[in-house]
């Protein structure tokens, strides 16, 4: 049974960072493609960013620049590091994961992420 874990989200200030982490556990095989989805109160699910095994990386523009993501293969980890944070960010942040790019069927529970003052 695949699980997808989050952890690291919080309350932090505009303008502070967050490291959100999500560990895989139960796949027979290296996901290809591991990445974070968000969503906002009242707003629809949005990608954030993804990343295969060989490193190539997808993100959305709202987020480029500030939020960089990372994973360990060998540990099953993913990572999103978020810098320069602003309350537009406040979502549920969920860990993704799959084979193919553009079927992440698998799902973390989600990790709240608030930005305010």
């Amino acid at each position: 049974q695949v699980q997808l874990v989050e952890s690291g989200g919080g309350l932090v200030q505009p303008g502070g960072s967050l490291r959100l982490s999500c560990v895989a556990s139960g796949n027979r095989f290296t996901f290809v493609v591991m990445g974070w989805y968000r969503q906002a109160p009242g707003k629809q699910r949005e990608l954030v960013a993804t990343m295969t095994t060989a490193g190539g990386t997808n993100y959305a523009d709202s987020v480029k620049g500030r939020l960089t993501i990372s994973r360990d293969n060998a540990k099953n980890t993913v990572y999103l590091q978020m810098n320069s944070l602003s309350p537009e960010d406040t979502a549920v942040y969920y860990c993704v994961a799959g084979w193919i790019t553009g079927s992440l069927p698998y799902w973390g529970q989600g990790t709240q992420v608030t930005v305010s003052s």
